[in-house]
């Protein structure tokens, strides 16, 4: 019996036939995930719907794709439930919903009304729980389950009838899954988050147990209360400490995971079979909320009958999708219905297709003849690791569409293997390779191209053209995509389905390397995604062209690829140890400002606990709550901004809670990813992350450094150039987005403003106040600065008397003031709302797209933008912006190569790029920049670009 039972299940046979599957959908796990997952949208009438639109979409895909027989929603009850009554701290350190996401609840039922789906709710039980009860009444029925769910505590439901489906992924979780990244059966699941618990829960666990610790105690002595009454024999006298002190406490974690199988649930399992969407209501639902891509697509998959019932046409994909002459193939995807017919339902399937294992010296220098003749190639490489700078390479995959009389082929080239595998000497193979990929004449394609471009650098190939990216192509021409990863894109232009990477290599503490991986294997994988990209690209190439999107892959983003390979390879120089002193410092501060914050809280307490924060702030202090989450009153930022004026903790322990994330973020995380051979941090430049267009940085994220705080600002003094002969050059964009909004709106105060050269925010100022120049003080400017980058955003005067701390009134009177005195600020922004509403996406200055849903009609709009037109907004302003940094990387680049000049680009950050060279050419490099960012794009504005040199990234300010 379920130690959590407390009702007596009633339970209607559930009638099955042979492959029958329930589908169970974790509803606020799946809406957390595609909200932080899809850029904010908002309906016509302002309502935030991006979580909606995930949902829909995924709900779509599922239902076309799996053919669920039953199709069942579980959501969490409102208010606390049985497990806060057993542990009022559980779940305590969650966050309150984001203020976006809340709204759109009501809206998400609308939806499961009109797809017919049941939503399951159980009074103080979790949405965990009823799944857990649903699976179990299925399985019992002989019906298998499938649950969509990212809480690892479903875990311990699975069965070789229970799965757990990942939907970001697509990929399934069963017991042997468990196996091998836990190393435990599902019966064991309970005992070992009990022992190791679960920080997103807030469950406590065992101190110092971890996944692997907890793994070993299990295979030993099997459950929790084995483990428990042979803490003597565990390993290590703290261990065996912590099991006596922390028995309880482990008891009370494997009792708050432990999930209810047996709850009593109001359901007949027929009302959910074969569920009947309401066609015609859910496509009103969709043009409500502004989805016009999601309109047609519902009668498609959906059409007026039960989803299981509905036809699905197999593509056979053994006919190649690109003719010789690199044209998309006359087949059933280009039949004479042309675009307007409804696309038929696909079954995703592998590509039938053959390749060559090359692993002899013979069959090498067969393919040396052969190479030479192509001019275009697909290189896919495979390594050891995802780290084209520390990883090697384990095998070459090429393949080639039919040209000049070759045929089309695959070949793989293995240089890496298990033991006693058959394969080619490296260097021969480079040495084969180099002088056809050098050669101008042969044209690169891939998937990612720069991180194949940097694991050839590492042997000596420097590729001389590239042609098309297809990850950054499909990123063009969809920049909302969740992703653009090659499984992805298969999916969208092939219906292929592809070798999942797990298949290959598994995963958690039993994951191997490729080069572990019998060589026949890894050649059907590598030489399957070089062959999609073959096939892909002309498609997307056409698509690219058909959309006027084409220049601006060929001039801006495919020459900047390079660039960005050449910036992540030279990286660039860490002091450590400045950093380590700084965190030195920082440990000494932190532990200054514990004791202020407990000498003011009149207790010690633990500071990082929102339960003991929020009892000292409200109910010892008495200080007024001013929001509330599900589990009490918040103690989240904006709730200590308010406080701080009334008691001086609040602005401690924000200053406590900035200084920790600095110190445990930047200081003591830096110095881990210094590269070892090199010294220095070759971070990762992202070129299709941002929908803006604006590039993105990670491991380590450099562009979010703090530099607002004299703390964070001192961390780029760690930044260093390569030795003390040589400098950091910076040069940085002047209120380059106000430059945009000027060359846009043509307004003539604010161009003249530029073309004079004058004191943008000290002009406004003084024309919205109706003063001198001479007589505009610090406290004018400060609101005319403010107010001139918050319109860009839509701020509203709510924002900017928060922002400002002035009066709403004064900030809605200096808003007006402001739009009255730029009239041409009003036009552009109605211009640019009027375009995204015909052509549903905002285009920058050199036609980027992307999409945008929820405008507003011209007549229901006003200067409360909701989100989807503050978006388009910013998107043309910020990405012209992205547009001209871009340009100007490019130029400075191909400056620097045709004259031969040592000094190097290395970071670019936002509006601001950093560069190094000999001390002796930094004030020639730092004209040389200026020059090149300056006529990066002919704008009717001029560009003003301030330039500093030193010798760390802080000096150099």
């Amino acid at each position: 019996m379920n130690s959590l039972s407390t009702e007596t299940t009633r339970e209607t046979a559930v009638p099955t036939t042979p492959r029958e599957r329930a589908w169970l959908i974790d509803v606020f796990g799946v809406m957390f995930q595609v909200f932080h997952a899809i850029p904010p949208m908002t309906s016509p009438a302002g309502q935030p719907t991006n979580a909606v639109f995930g949902f829909c979409r995924d709900l779509l895909w599922l239902i076309e794709k799996q053919k669920p027989t039953w199709l069942i929603c579980a959501m969490d009850s409102p208010g606390p439930g049985i497990r806060e009554a057993w542990y009022p701290e559980y779940k305590a350190n969650r966050t309150e919903m984001p203020e976006d996401l809340r709204p759109q609840i009501p809206l998400l039922k609308e939806v499961f009304e009109a797809f017919g789906l049941p939503i399951i709710q159980q009074d103080g039980w979790e949405a965990d729980d009823v799944l857990a009860s649903l699976a179990a009444q299925f399985a019992r029925h002989g019906t298998d389950v499938a649950i969509v769910t990212n809480d690892k505590d479903a875990r311990q439901l699975l069965t070789p009838q229970i799965q757990i489906y990942n939907l970001r992924k697509m990929t399934w979780f069963n017991e042997a899954s468990l196996l091998e990244e836990w190393g435990i059966r599902p019966d064991q699941v309970v005992d070992f988050q009990g022992l190791v618990g679960d920080a997103v829960d807030n469950v406590p666990g065992v101190p110092l147990v971890g996944p692997k610790k907890a793994a070993a105690l299990l295979q030993q002595f099997e459950t929790l209360e084995g483990v428990l009454a042979h803490a003597d024999q565990a390993p290590g006298a703290k261990l065996k400490e912590n099991l006596k002190n922390f028995a309880e406490q482990a008891r009370l974690s494997q009792k708050l995971v432990r999930l209810n199988t047996e709850l009593q649930l109001d359901f007949d399992p027929e009302a959910g079979r074969h569920f009947r969407p309401d066609v015609e209501k859910l496509q009103a639902l969709f043009r409500r909320l502004g989805f016009r891509k999601l309109i047609d697509e519902a009668a498609r998959v959906l059409g007026q009958v039960p989803s299981s019932a509905v036809n699905t046409t197999q593509v056979s994909l053994t006919t190649p999708l690109v003719s010789e002459d690199g044209n998309p193939a006359e087949s059933s995807l280009f039949s004479e219905q042309g675009n307007n017919a409804a696309a038929p339902a696909l079954t995703l399937q592998r590509l039938e297709r053959t390749w060559d294992m090359v692993n002899t010296p013979e069959g090498l220098t067969a393919l040396s003849w052969q190479l030479p003749s192509l001019t275009q190639i697909c290189i896919d490489l495979e390594t050891t690791g995802l780290d084209p700078l520390r990883d090697e390479i384990v095998g070459w995959a090429i393949a080639w569409a039919a040209q000049h009389g070759q045929p089309a082929r695959a070949v793989y080239l293995p240089v890496l293997g298990p033991p006693g595998s058959v394969l080619l000497d490296g260097q021969a193979v480079v040495q084969t390779l180099k002088p056809i990929l050098e050669n101008p004449q042969c044209q690169l394609i891939n998937q990612n191209v720069k991180f194949d471009l940097l694991a050839m650098r590492k042997v000596g190939i420097r590729p001389a053209t590239i042609g098309l990216d297809t990850m950054v192509g499909d990123y063009l021409l969809d920049a909302g995509a969740r992703s653009h990863n090659l499984e992805v894109l298969g999916q969208k232009y092939l219906s292929a389905a592809t070798i999942p990477i797990s298949d290959l290599l598994g995963s958690g503490k039993n994951q191997k390397t490729m080069d572990q991986i019998e060589i026949e294997r890894v050649a059907e994988y590598a030489t399957e995604d070089a062959e999609l990209v073959v096939r892909m690209a002309p498609m997307i190439e056409a698509q690219l062209r058909e959309a006027g999107l084409w220049k601006l892959y060929d001039e801006v983003e495919k020459p900047l690829i390079p660039v960005l390979a050449d910036m992540e390879f030279k990286g660039i120089k860490v002091d450590v140890p400045e950093l380590e002193r700084q965190s030195q410092e920082l440990t000494i501060t932190l532990a200054r400002l514990m004791s202020e914050i407990h000498e003011l809280a009149g207790r010690e307490f633990n500071i990082d606990s929102p339960l003991q924060l929020r009892k000292i702030l409200f109910e010892e202090l008495k200080l007024p709550v001013q929001k509330k989450t599900k589990t009490g009153p918040s103690t989240d930022q904006e709730v200590l901004e308010l406080l701080a004026p009334l008691h001086p903790l609040p602005a401690k322990i924000t200053e406590h809670r900035h200084l920790t994330k600095l110190k445990g973020t930047y200081l003591d995380a830096l110095p881990l990813l210094v590269h070892p051979q090199s010294g220095r941090i070759h971070t990762s430049f992202n070129q299709v992350v941002a929908a803006t267009g604006r590039l993105s940085s990670s491991d380590p994220n450099l562009q979010n450094i703090p530099i607002r705080t004299p703390e964070g600002s001192r961390i780029r003094r760690a930044f260093v150039s390569r030795d003390p002969e040589w400098r950091l050059v910076c040069a940085d964009y002047s209120q380059i987005e106000l430059r945009m909004l000027a060359h846009f709106s043509q307004d003539p105060a604010l161009v003249s403003a530029f073309e004079h050269g004058e004191d943008i925010h000290r002009l406004v100022a003084a024309q919205v106040h109706q003063v001198a120049l001479e007589d505009v003080t610090s406290d004018m400017r400060r609101i005319a600065k403010a107010v001139n980058f918050g319109v860009m955003y839509g701020q509203s005067p709510y924002g900017l008397s928060a922002a400002l701390g002035i009066s709403r009134e004064a900030a809605t009177t200096f808003i007006d003031e402001y739009f009255t005195r730029y009239a041409g600020v009003t036009t552009f922004m109605e211009n640019v709302l009027d375009e995204c509403l015909a052509t549903g996406y905002a285009r920058t200055i050199l036609g980027r797209r992307r999409p945008i849903e929820g405008v507003r009609g011209p007549r229901e709009r006003n200067r409360n933008r909701n989100m989807a037109e503050r978006t388009g907004i910013n998107t043309v302003i910020q990405g012209s912006a992205a547009d001209l940094i871009k340009m100007a990387m490019i130029r400075v680049y191909h400056r620097l190569e045709r004259e031969n000049h040592p000094g190097q680009l290395l970071l670019q950050i936002h509006d601001e790029l950093v560069l190094e060279a000999p001390a002796h050419l930094a004030e020639e490099l730092g004209a040389l920049v200026r020059e090149e960012m300056t006529n990066a794009l002919p704008l009717d504005v001029p560009l003003e670009v301030d330039v500093a040199i030193g010798t760390n990234w802080l000096d150099a300010q």
